[in-house]
């Protein structure tokens, strides 16, 4: 099929029926139901985008094992021009989206043509792992296909491994084997846009011990695989605000939900890894799926941060508090913060290395420098914003009072901005800083950057650990040794 239109994903999205329960009630109605409704039109307008000639030969290219046209996320990069043109699709949605929805199709696309360029990993263990991941990547790559993931375990006794909880199946492990394949039962967390997506891929996390062999599992099935259930949490809009009063919250709000198996049958075609400890803790570092990923949240995390930075600087012109040396100063550092991930960005993507299958990746070190700087520089933008803001982020009033002519006069005279700021202009970006800094879906927002890659503080010790070992600290031998022969000189 090549690339969909977003005709084509809602009508697939049309065409089934996966069990979504959402505030206690059973989802009968997908793209009808109004939490879902706005979101799926953004992605569809993703898939458009594949379509338009401004972007398509930005975003995709054509495949040359099967002469269609493809999303750049299915790109297996051999060179560096590779890696620039799914940076460019990286950019090109994370654009679209302010960087506020960091699940968009190509973050999973990403993850799977990872595991299927590397295929001499689960051959190891499994020929057939192997054969299914890369027959998959193609299934997917041909469809234009959709993903969710959910790789964690629920937080429940977080002291005791997954074959130590109070019961067997409270996380997702395999029940038995059988024919047609596994029987699997338990929950993972936390699936992204899972209702609106067309899959769930499944894989390990670092983290097993010895008799949690039953939770090593990897695979992937269709989102309405029956007996998988969607748990959604409580949404952070209801889908009917207006765009005026939340323009970002009533378009980009991404649904997290856990997923509950109940018995469900994966088929064996579809077991990508199962019932190895070892190889399920060195699926994420030994197959590039740490790495490649990073590259599109790098990207998506730049230019949502560079977001947050344009709202604080245009909140603090709009009534003119940025003559102040301390609010330039805040914005200064937040400007700074944008220009180095950029960096960092083209630092990863200029000094990449190549894998002895020719796999060529970004640097991981500036990839990783991101993750770490990230949860505090995305968080520092937040502040700033209700900083400038204060209590001005409190009080506007409503796109229904703007439309009161018996309400105009006075809107119009007390809530003027600066000179040329109208109050209706001033509204609505206190509206969108409000949105974005101090609503529940600006607070998700903010809990996602500061745990998007786990515990912020066991990822940097992680990094620094790994540093120690490459690093010879040559520099400080060299300076102690010439401080010995320079001593001898002076005798």
């Amino acid at each position: 099929m090549g690339i969909r239109t977003g005709e084509q994903y809602i009508n697939g999205l049309k065409s089934r029926q996966p069990e979504i329960w959402l505030g206690g009630k059973r989802v009968t109605n997908l793209v009808e139901e109004s939490v879902f409704k706005q979101p799926i039109c953004e992605i569809a307008r993703l898939y458009d985008l594949q379509h338009d000639p401004k972007f398509q030969d930005k975003i995709t290219h054509i495949c040359e094992e099967t002469g269609e046209r493809v999303n750049n996320a299915f790109l297996n990069p051999k060179s560096e021009e590779d890696l620039k043109a799914r940076s460019t699709l990286f950019e090109v949605y994370a654009r679209e989206t302010f960087g506020l929805m960091g699940r968009t199709p190509d973050f999973l696309n990403i993850v799977l043509t990872a595991m299927a360029s590397n295929p001499w990993f689960l051959d190891k263990y499994n020929p057939e792992w192997s054969k299914n991941v890369r027959n998959y990547y193609r299934y997917v790559r041909d469809n234009d296909l959709f993903l969710t993931h959910a790789i964690i375990n629920p937080q429940n006794d977080r002291s005791k491994a997954s074959h130590e909880q109070q019961d067997m199946f409270t996380h997702l492990g395999t029940v038995k084997e059988t024919e047609e394949g596994l029987i699997v039962r338990g929950a993972k967390m936390l699936a992204t846009l899972a209702p609106i997506t067309d899959e769930v891929i499944i894989y390990s996390f670092p983290g097993f011990q010895p008799g949690d062999e039953r939770y090593a599992l990897a695979f992937a099935l269709p989102i309405d695989t029956p007996g998988l259930r969607i748990l959604c949490r409580e949404p952070m809009q209801d889908g009917t605000r207006s765009l005026f009063d939340h323009p970002l919250a009533s378009r980009f709000e991404e649904m997290d939900a856990v997923l509950v198996f109940n018995d469900v049958l994966v088929p064996w075609d579809r077991v990508f890894l199962y019932n190895n400890v070892e190889a399920a803790n060195l699926l994420y570092p030994k197959t590039g799926i740490a790495q490649q990923p990073a590259h599109q949240s790098g990207v998506r995390g730049y230019i949502k941060l560079a977001f947050a930075t344009e709202v604080a600087c245009k909140l603090a012109d709009s009534i003119g508090v940025d003559c102040y040396l301390n609010v330039q100063n805040d914005l200064g550092e937040l400007v700074q913060a944008v220009e180095t991930i950029r960096a960092l960005l083209r630092v990863a993507e200029y000094e990449y290395e190549v894998t002895s299958d020719g796999e060529v990746r970004p640097a991981a070190a500036p990839l990783e420098t991101i993750r770490g700087l990230l949860p505090k520089m995305y968080p520092r933008a937040i502040e700033v914003i209700q900083t400038i803001g204060a209590g001005g982020l409190l009080m506007s009033p409503s796109g229904d009072d703007f439309d009161n002519p018996e309400l105009r006069e006075d809107l119009d005279k007390y809530y003027v901005g600066r000179s040329g700021v109208s109050a209706e202009d001033r509204v609505r970006l206190f509206k969108l800083a409000w949105d974005l800094s101090g609503e529940a879906f600006g607070q998700r927002l903010l809990q996602y950057e500061r745990y998007y890659t786990g515990d912020p503080i066991r990822k940097r010790a992680i990094f620094y650990n790994q540093y120690k070992r490459s690093h010879s600290f040559s520099m400080v031998d060299k300076a102690l040794n010439t401080e010995c022969e320079a001593e001898k000189n002076l005798v």
